[in-house]
């Protein structure tokens, strides 16, 4: 196994995490598809024994069942000491205000009973699952601090949101002298592209380490198309993949493993072994160009392609996806 720190803090994690949310009561409604203790038994001896010491899950995933499960497994398989443990917060867990969402009193009551679920003092990364529109972010990153301030949490980290919502979210750390994310979290794979055209570039610039979530678009990339498991029997979110986009992105993948003689899944996940390295390459072209260059500015609303409207699916445009 290698390993890697965590974004730009000093905290040391396994390049492969174990992601939880196949873990997790099926009685409680979240899906269909979750393994209980006896079925996740395998999967996390083998964690332990791959020396994946990463393990990712949140307040959502089984409603609270999958952070049960896996603070049983620490205490069961390891010790907490080696784990590297990370949950998330937003979705909504109750009815009442601190349920769901990013302000204060939602942060303070959910990092509580996540503790409590996990069976631990602390958990090292503590992730925003979504940005929340409703909450003033000055609101929510102070909240996060005061969670870190408490021992609560070490680090804290994002997921899942537009390039602009992350920016203006860290910016109101700096200006309040609060502590910023280190990870973002986000959905990336050979079928969604759509991270490279402006989060991976603001991540690299700001030092921020990617943590990619589904990585083999749901088990779209380690089979042959077509194929269909329980999660992908019910599991909505499996309607992203169309066949229009993404039928011959994954039977590329699958001629190169064959090709190559490893498993589809090998292929898939190097997608993501580069990277972003924090580059500066924009102010050296600007700083070395002839004087009748130097300074220029494309107007408002354009991009770097051919002066095209800034683009992205807020805009319209649809997201970047192409194998290259």
């Amino acid at each position: 196994m290698e390993y890697t720190r965590l974004g730009s803090s000093g905290l040391t994690v396994s390049r492969l995490a174990l992601g939880c949310m196949s873990f997790g009561d099926t009685s409680r409604g979240f899906n269909e598809w979750a393994l209980d203790d006896e079925g996740a038994a395998p999967i996390f001896r083998q964690a332990v024994e791959a020396g994946i010491t990463f393990w990712d899950t949140a307040n959502v995933y089984g409603f609270g069942s999958s952070e049960e499960i896996v603070g049983r497994a620490v205490r069961e398989y390891t010790r907490r000491e080696d784990v590297v443990l990370a949950t998330k917060l937003n979705f909504r867990m109750h009815d009442g205000p601190g349920g769901a969402g990013l302000s204060r009193r939602a942060i303070l009551e959910q990092i509580d009973v996540s503790l409590k679920r996990l069976g631990t003092d602390f958990v090292d990364l503590y992730q925003i699952h979504r940005f929340d529109p409703l909450t003033p972010v000055e609101e929510t990153m102070e909240a996060l601090h005061d969670v870190v301030k408490a021992g609560k949490a070490r680090y804290l980290g994002a997921s899942s949101m537009w390039a602009w919502q992350f920016a203006k979210l860290q910016h109101a750390a700096d200006l309040g002298g609060w502590t910023r994310f280190v990870t973002m979290q986000d959905q990336y794979s050979l079928m969604m592209r759509e991270e490279e055209r402006e989060m991976f570039p603001l991540l690299a610039d700001q030092g921020v380490g990617s943590l990619p979530w589904s990585p083999l678009a749901k088990g779209r990339l380690t089979r042959p198309w077509g194929e269909q498991t329980l999660r992908g029997d019910t599991d909505p979110l499996q309607a992203r993949f169309t066949e229009a986009h993404d039928r011959p992105i994954a039977e590329a993948v699958q001629r190169v493993a064959e090709a190559r003689g490893v498993p589809m899944a090998q292929i898939a996940l190097a997608v993501g072994a580069a990277q972003p390295r924090r580059r500066r390459a924009h102010r050296r072209r600007d700083q070395t160009a002839p004087p009748a260059r130097r300074g220029r500015r494309r107007a408002p609303g354009a991009d770097r392609r051919r002066g095209a409207p800034a683009g992205g699916p807020l805009h319209g445009h649809p997201p970047h996806r192409v194998l290259t």
